[in-house]
């Protein structure tokens, strides 16, 4: 597993933590990536592996999350924004490239457009187009219909980290070859508490007003209002390897992709999460984030 370092910077409320790998040269361009509405961190571990210390990488655990458990609401996806550009400030950057994946694809168009002066282009990984939401849903049963067995992990309690590794290993999307060590150390890092009864950091209420919050008219115009240009990579299937994933070419026009700056590219044979933990899905995101970001 590519090594990293653990770092915490001032937030509204206390410490944002985050990961950060570090190029060997101290002028390498640096990458800012923000995770999905139930991981943290270590999903861009992948991702870190095949950059090969070509930029810098840092990923926070985003309020609510991990090692940023800790920190207070208000939650939603303007306040992840606003501590994006705080982390960048905090660490000197300026005009960093921004990368999101699922939620934090949200965050990170949002993040553009509320801080111009803080991100440059922007890499959305199967994120950052959504929908209006339906009118005769409740703002849980919203939520849940969204992200309902995700949701159902937060309350559950695991026996040891063994347990949690395997109810993950029997899950749709990480069946076949899609498990690795980083797949595992992402994983782990979510596990909190002592056993028998460990269960996931992540904070229920944080989770919930994040995912009401995707379908917010802020959130959902921020990606046609992109100040600089932006690529999305979109997996072919979904969050559980079903073979429709959350885009194809219909759902993208539906969703206004026509007339913005965002170039859609489909990756092929990945589903939702190993777009971005998988070897094929991870090289492909590197490959973006070194376009968007190194010198032409």
């Amino acid at each position: 597993m590519t090594p990293y370092e653990e770092i915490r910077v001032p937030v509204a409320g206390g410490g944002l933590a985050a990961l950060r790998w570090p190029a060997p040269d101290p002028g390498a361009p640096v990458v800012m990536a923000l995770h999905g509405i139930t991981a943290n961190a270590l999903s861009w571990g992948t991702v870190a592996r095949h950059l090969a210390g070509r930029v810098t990488l840092i990923a926070p655990d985003l309020r609510g999350r991990a090692a940023s458990a800790g920190l207070p609401g208000p939650y939603g996806i303007a306040a992840h924004a606003d501590d994006a550009a705080a982390l960048a400030e905090a660490l000197g950057l300026d005009r960093v490239t921004l990368a999101g994946h699922s939620m934090g694809a949200f965050v990170a168009a949002l993040a553009a457009v509320r801080h111009r002066e803080r991100f440059g282009e922007l890499v959305l990984v199967d994120g950052g187009f959504g929908f209006p939401a339906p009118t005769h849903l409740s703002a849980d049963e919203l939520v849940r219909a969204v992200i309902g067995p995700a949701m159902d992990r937060l309350s559950m309690t695991f026996a040891d980290r063994d347990a949690y590794r395997e109810f993950w290993r029997a899950h749709p999307a990480f069946g076949g070859d899609a498990w690795s060590p980083e797949v595992n150390a992402y994983i782990q890092r979510d596990l909190t508490g002592e056993e028998p009864s460990m269960r996931s950091g992540c904070r229920l209420e944080a989770v919930r007003t994040d995912g009401v919050g995707l379908f917010q008219g802020e959130v959902l115009s921020a990606v046609r209002e992109l100040p600089r240009p932006a690529v999305l990579l979109w997996a072919q299937r979904g969050l559980m390897d079903e073979e429709q994933g959350l885009y194809d070419e219909s759902r993208l026009a539906a969703a206004g992709l026509p007339g913005t700056i965002v170039e859609a590219v489909r990756v092929e044979d990945v589903n939702h999460y190993t777009v971005l933990t998988g070897d094929k899905g991870a090289a492909e995101v590197a490959g973006a984030l070194l376009r968007a970001s190194l010198p032409r």
